[in-house]
Order: C-alpha cells, then structure tokens, then sequence
C-alpha cells in the first residue's frame, strides 16, 4: 500500500545560515530549506507519514502487558517496575517520557510547516491538519495516564523554552485532548470513505473511538462515553461501517484479515520486509521456532476465561476439571494462549502437520532416562524458556520470514473495544440490560465460538461489573490495554501485590497448590499509580515537580 510504503521515509528539515551572502533570507537551489521544503506537496506529505510512523510502535505495544497481571516478564525495566522498585532514574520512565514529547515535537514542527504551503487543496490540508492533531492528542493522553500532570505543549517550542514547561493539571490535558478529538472529526473521512491505498489512515471513527477510551479512563464522564460509542454503533452511514469480524484468530493471525477487515478501527501498520516487528519470536514455545521466552502469559489470566457454559471456573456447577484446565474452556483462549498439551495446528506446523506443545515435566511422551524431565520444551538440555508454563498463540504469523520477522498490522483500537467501553458505561449508569448485553458482551461471546444459553443470554444474577471486567481482559489480551485498566478501576494496589503464578508445575502443593511462582510484584497505591517523571529532566527544568513517593 502506498501509505504503507511512506510510512519509513524520515524527514529531515535542514534550515541552512548562508553566512556570506548578503541577503540572508536568499534561499539556495540545490538543496530545501525552511523556506521552501513545505511548498513541496510531496514533502508534506511524507512529513505527515513520518508522524504515523513514531506515534507507536511495537515495543510500547506488547512492553505495557508486562506491567498488568496478564503477563511477566523478566526483562530489565519491566521486572524493576511491576516489582515496585522503579526510580526516576529507571531508563523506561524516561524512554517513554522521551518517546512521546519528541512525537508532539514532530507534530507540532508540522503544524507549523504546513502553514507554509500554499499548493495543496483547502481540504487536503485541513485533513492532514486533523491527522496530525490526533496523533499529537494521543500522545498528551498516554503522558497524562502514567505521569499525571504533564505539561502541555500545543505549540511548537525553542529549546530553551523547553528548559522552563511547568506541569499542566490533568484535567485540562484530558481537555485539550478531548476538545481536538471532537474538533477534527469534521475534517477527517469516514472509514469508507478511504481509498484502498490509505488503508490505515485516521478516520473520523477513530478520532470517536480515542475519544470514547479517554472518557472512559476518566471514570465519571458515562454518560459522555455512551454518547460517543453510540454515535459508532448507530450512525455508521457518517462515521464509518464497523462491526466483529466473523472469526477472532483471523484479526491476529490471517494476514489477509489482518490488514483489512471492518473491526480495526485503528491500527499501527507493518509492511512484510519494510517495516516489521520481531516480538513473536520470544513469544513462541520453543520447539516450534521460539528463541528465549521474554513475556509469558500467567496463571491469573488464564484463570479469566469462563467456561462454555458462561460460569467462571470457580463458580458451582461450572465443570471446571483441574486435572484437565483447558478443556471446555472460551475459545479465545486457545485462540491467545499456549498451555501444555496444546495443538499447534497445521497453519503452524512444518509440511501441514499439527504439532503437540509440552510444557508440563515428564508430559513427552519421548521423555527418556537421559533426559526424565525433558519435555518438549526442554530443548538442547535447556529449561523451558517460558517462566509460567505458558506461551503466546495470539499475533502468531504463519506468513512470517525466520525467526518470525512478521508484517502483521498491531491493532490499536478495535470495534470490539467500543462495544466494551459502551457495556462498561451503560452497566456503571445502572443502564444495563438484555439489549445492551446482547450489543456487547453477548455478540462478543457469540463470535468468539459459545453457542451455550448459559454464556450468551443475559445473565440472572451475578457481578455485573466483575463479569465485563473480565470480558475486557480475554477479549482485549495482549493488546496492551489491561495496564490501563487495573490502574483506572484502581484495583492494581490488588492484583499487582504479591506473586505472578505460572501453571501448577510446582510439584510442591504446600505452596501455592503447586503453581508456579513466577515473580514477587509489589504496588504501593500512595506512589505507584503515576510515574515518576525523568530525573534529568525535573533537574533541567525546576518548573517541573516530581510525583509523590519519588
């Protein structure tokens, strides 16, 4: 796709002083300038590709699972923060930090620049403007949901000026945010709208769809979050078509699927061999081309996906076996996770075969006396790479080139999480019923494969808001949002307090009932629900004030 293809072309605004000369504004011919590179509608343009291309990325992407109860990982920062130990001199604090403001640099230097052409058509420009908007609105909004006060910077700063930003209050950054996000939907097309070359672009239905997840985040604006997602759900002819694709694998995994399909609604876009991601490849168990586990799944998140049946595991009358965890179990969870025993299918198996993963200790049948604990993911004598017994099957590629270099779109914000937020809203305004769940919860629980009454049909009794909470968490896994989630309902003091469990491999039943201890994570709700902000710079700049606890 051509927007794809401009999406690597980085710009670079050189402004030359041609010392010597004696008009100094005289700009040179061989070379742009400031003077003239905006006037190049190509230039333009590629500079607006350039901002698409550092909104996000993969890193940021599948790192934040890591920091929720879903996933543990042993890397570096990431074991230093969910352990509780984090300081501002932890190098994420400040990458992070880093990463966003030098986005809202490039977006703000755009907005600046494209003032300068005069050769565009009215619209184009005012759409590029609304782009770039968004993307500068995003990056306030992820500031503000790890840093709290954050300074806002809506105009293009001098270093200097840099060196002297205070903190702007929280809710005037959630302001600014929502007030571009609704002031730009005009200037932005409608999902159909697009022509298939700008597959990708930011439409008017993203533009709602943020907006509806920054209300959300808020915790008191329901009744505004309803307003937008219906907005999405029943004005479609102006805002974009959307709805659940047929099968929930194939959004991750098919790359066809992937790259269009009427759920995403938002997505960082990948290239095969142009612009690609790599994580998969720690990712994956081992015997089928896995390199060393970096981010496995944990027992907790497995425990969340409900039975067939629509009961929870630890409900009566489930039908829950704990000799047998995984059978009868939501289908997005083998559609997400990999547990011993798994059948990794033919679309990933070699010459279309199907492949059987053992994890557990002594579960191979090949197992020997050379080797009596060496199931298959004990490879080469070595342990398995997966510290809880589990591994991702979700984004798995079957188009990947080796060491699973994989051109898969990462979607950003789908359909599936607008029917989500629209549940959440409605049952926190005491506004659920069986019309709101079968819009949400039971069209998810249907396209994910549940055919049981008990699962689809609205439910008689239980925990309503526990029931969508863990609806969000199988539906949106590995999708980076579950972070954001346990912090905004401020139950993280909760979950991340006390050990990330793997499977029941322990072997010793005295601890845990045999499950794996994967990592002691401690949370101090006084200190822990914000950031702090970057040593170096509260050192710079003494207008800034660092968070408390830090």
């Amino acid at each position: 796709m051509k927007l794809l293809n401009k999406l690597f072309i980085t710009i670079l605004l050189v402004t030359v002083v041609a010392s010597g000369c004696k008009k100094l504004d005289l700009a040179p011919t061989d070379r742009f300038t400031d003077l003239t590179f905006w006037q190049v509608d190509e230039n333009v343009s590629n500079a607006l590709y350039n901002n698409y291309s550092i909104m996000y990325n993969n890193g940021l992407y599948f790192t934040e699972e890591a920091l929720s109860d879903n996933a543990f990982s042993s890397a570096g920062d990431v074991t230093i923060i969910s352990s509780g130990n984090g300081t501002p001199l932890t190098g994420k604090f400040a990458g992070d930090w880093s990463y966003y403001y030098s986005c809202i640099k490039s977006c703000n230097e755009f907005l600046d620049g494209i003032k300068k052409n005069t050769t565009l058509p009215a619209a184009t420009r005012a759409r590029y403007i609304a782009e770039t908007r968004f993307i500068r609105a995003f990056e306030h909004f992820n500031l503000e949901k790890w840093y709290g006060d954050v300074p806002l910077i809506n105009y293009n700063i001098t270093a200097d000026q840099s060196k002297t930003v205070s903190r702007t209050p929280k809710a005037d950054v959630i302001n600014f945010v929502v007030s571009e996000l609704e002031a730009i939907v005009p200037d932005l097309p409608s999902k159909d709208a697009l022509a298939a070359a700008e597959n990708g672009r930011i439409t008017k239905g993203a533009a709602l769809a943020l907006e509806a997840r920054v209300l959300l985040y808020q915790g008191n604006r329901m009744a505004d979050v309803v307003t937008v997602c219906e907005k999405l759900i029943n004005d479609q002819a102006t805002n974009g078509t959307y709805s659940l694709n047929s099968s929930y694998t194939a959004l991750f995994s098919d790359p066809a699927t992937n790259k269009t399909n009427n759920e995403s609604i938002l997505s960082l876009q990948y290239v095969p061999t142009k612009r690609t991601w790599q994580d998969f490849w720690d990712f994956a168990p081992v015997s089928v081309g896995g390199r060393v586990n970096s981010m496995a799944p944990t027992q907790e998140l497995v425990n969340d996906y409900v039975m067939m049946n629509g009961k929870a595991i630890t409900d009566a009358g489930s039908g829950y076996d704990a000799n047998n965890p995984y059978a009868n179990r939501d289908p997005r969870l083998t559609a997400t996770i990999v547990y011993d025993g798994y059948k990794w299918d033919a679309e990933g198996g070699a010459n279309g075969t199907t492949k059987t993963i053992y994890i557990k200790p002594g579960s191979d049948p090949s197992d020997n006396a050379a080797n009596p604990n060496g199931p298959d993911e004990y490879v080469g004598g070595r342990q398995s790479s997966s510290p809880t017994g589990y591994y991702w099957r979700k984004y798995f590629d079957p188009s990947a080139q080796t060491s699973y270099v994989s051109g898969l779109n990462l979607h950003l914000i789908r359909y599936a999480e607008v029917l989500l937020d629209y549940a959440e809203a409605k049952n926190s305004l005491g506004q659920m019923n069986a019309t709101v769940w079968n819009e949400t919860i039971g069209a998810l629980r249907k396209r994910a494969g549940f055919t049981d009454p008990g699962a689809l049909n609205y439910p008689a009794s239980g925990d309503m808001t526990n029931i969508i909470r863990a609806e969000r968490r199988v539906e949106l896994a590995l999708e980076g949002l579950r972070a954001d989630d346990i912090r905004r309902w401020k139950t993280a003091e909760t979950v991340m307090n006390g050990y990330a469990h793997g499977a029941q491999f322990s072997g010793d039943p005295s601890t845990d009932n045999g499950f794996i201890r994967a990592q002691k994570r401690t949370f101090n709700p006084a200190r822990d629900y914000l950031w702090p902000l970057p040593s170096g710079d509260v050192t710079l700049d003494k207008n800034l004030k660092q968070n408390p606890g830090y």
